[in-house]
């Protein structure tokens, strides 16, 4: 199968699609106009369309020949709780949300690719996953509860994300973990309050709290081997409302990372025992509700090799190597179905390179064309004839 490239005006068209849907960012499960957006796009190129997946989440699938290979492309739909400060002259139009991870070109471009793939001569199926919700929320993992993989079996699927650290040009398929997995959680501890002059009448919640952040501290140094990687981050402190009040609670919140699953078991039950057993030493009682978010993003090895493969055809990407990130990433969630492959994609920009979830951050044009290519380039070596 010869290669399809992406012309310069799909190209310019590719990039006001992007800068459409950056300017109207959706929080997670609330992506109603994005995916009614993709819905029309898909269908004007003759590509079957099914929604209702992990609520606004929908599948498109082209299928050509008589092959029963099949692949799935995933691209993430949600924007972010963030005030945008980017500048650019298509910024947000609602306060309060942004696309600044990047979804709104990963929409776009596999969007694209769809469109180039209505046009290719293949045999075999596609599935283009436009999922909602992966900032924290979990719509892989409702896409996969409501049935996706049963109704659209798949030999194996891949996603990809732009990486601001990584130069343009080049990308990144490990053969093993890609992404940290994440916990979240809140200590609610209880004292009994007091005036902030007579201290000694009260149990003071914000002095264990205090101790408890540091206690949390030591579950990653000194409870989990240094060869594994683990990580305690404090991100919350709340507690009182007056000068001269110590108050009757504070609350704790913060997020846990890990790769090996012993590690997160470790982190999860360390933390229970640390958090009641401080309070209880400062007069106080502690409340923990922990939960495990997403499991760790695992490349299959086969599957890995197979995109570095496409990507590197005729010079097209350079694959390099990186450590992987703490970042978390629900794509895991359709690894833990099915073989796979999640890569990132060079978007180094020159000067300043605002990074993932920044106010500053807009979504590298310049890479467009490489990400459809890869797209393209996938689908024409998995099912060509």
């Amino acid at each position: 199968m010869s290669r399809h490239d992406i012309s310069p005006d799909r190209i310019a068209e590719t990039i006001a699609w992007r800068h459409h849907l950056h300017a109207h960012p959706e929080l997670a499960f609330e992506e109603r106009e994005t995916s009614a957006f993709v819905a029309g796009k898909l269908a004007e190129w003759g590509i079957a369309v099914k929604g209702g997946y992990g609520g606004t989440g929908l599948v498109g699938t082209l299928s050509r020949g008589s092959s029963s290979r099949t692949i799935a492309i995933r691209a993430d739909m949600d924007a972010l709780p963030i005030v945008e400060a980017s500048g650019v002259a298509y910024a947000s139009k609602t306060s309060g949300k942004m696309h600044a991870c990047g979804h709104d070109g990963h929409v776009s471009m596999l969007l694209a690719a769809a469109r180039q793939a209505s046009e290719m001569d293949f045999d075999g199926t596609i599935h283009f996953l436009f999922q909602p919700a992966e900032e924290a929320e979990g719509g892989a993992r409702a896409m996969v509860a409501d049935g996706l993989f049963r109704d659209f079996p798949t030999d194996s699927v891949y996603a990809l994300h732009n990486w601001p650290a990584l130069d343009v040009g080049t990308c990144v398929a490990r053969d093993d973990a890609m992404m940290a997995a994440f916990g979240v959680f809140e200590i609610r501890i209880t004292g009994r309050g007091a005036h902030g002059a007579m201290p000694h009448e009260g149990a003071d919640p914000l002095v264990a709290a205090a101790q408890i952040v540091t206690a949390l501290q030591t579950i990653a140094s000194r409870n989990v081997s240094p060869l594994e990687a683990a990580v305690v981050s404090v991100t919350q402190i709340h507690g009182g409302d007056a000068w001269n009040v110590i108050p009757q609670e504070a609350v704790i919140r913060g997020t846990t990372r890990w790769f090996a699953k012993d590690v997160g078991d470790i982190l999860e039950q360390r933390m229970r025992t640390l958090v009641v057993a401080v309070a209880e030493g400062f007069g106080c009682s502690a409340d923990l509700d922990y939960q495990r978010r997403y499991p760790a993003t695992i490349n299959d090895a086969a599957s890995a090799a197979f995109a570095r493969s496409v990507a590197a055809q005729d010079g097209a990407l350079s694959v390099v190597d990186a450590a992987p990130s703490m970042a978390a990433e629900d794509f895991a969630f359709m690894l833990e179905e099915r073989p796979g492959c999640y890569l990132w994609l060079g978007a180094r920009r020159n000067g300043a390179n605002p990074g993932l979830h920044s106010p500053h951050y807009d979504f590298n044009d310049t890479i467009i064309p490489q990400g459809v290519d890869l797209w393209t380039r996938l689908i024409a070596t998995s099912l060509g004839r």
